[in-house]
Parts: structure tokens; sequence; C-alpha cells
């Protein structure tokens, strides 16, 4: 090859590289902020369903106890 030819194809590669680079890079942090999306929606519900139920027992338990005194 030339000294042409070997720089253009020098920046077809760094196109292309740049390209997969950029296109798998993308994939991967999607995938990542869905999994961390989808674990702290998992993590937060469980909290929030926890605190809820908390609350509803201790309010059930308090009527129970006022109506049986």
């Amino acid at each position: 090859m030339n000294d042409l030819e070997n720089i253009i194809s020098d920046q077809v590669w760094e196109q292309v590289g740049n390209q997969v680079c950029n296109q798998v890079g993308n994939q991967v942090e999607e995938q990542v902020w869905a999994q961390v999306d989808s674990q702290v929606w998992e993590q937060d519900s469980d909290q929030v369903w926890e605190q809820v139920r908390d609350q509803v027992w201790d309010q059930v338990s308090d009527q129970a106890e006022e109506t049986i005194k």
C-alpha cells in the first residue's frame, strides 16, 4: 500500500471503530440503566409496601383496641 492508501485505510478503520464503540457503549449503557432502574424500583416498591403495611396494621390495631375497650 502506498501512503495515501494507508491514510485512507487508517481513517476508515478509525471511523468504523468509533462507530462500533459508540453503538456498543450506548447499548451497554441502556442495559445497565434498565437493570439499575428495575432494581431500584423493586427495592423502593418493597420499602413503600412495608411502610404502608405497617401503617395500616398500626391503624387497624389501634381501632381494634379502641373497639375492645
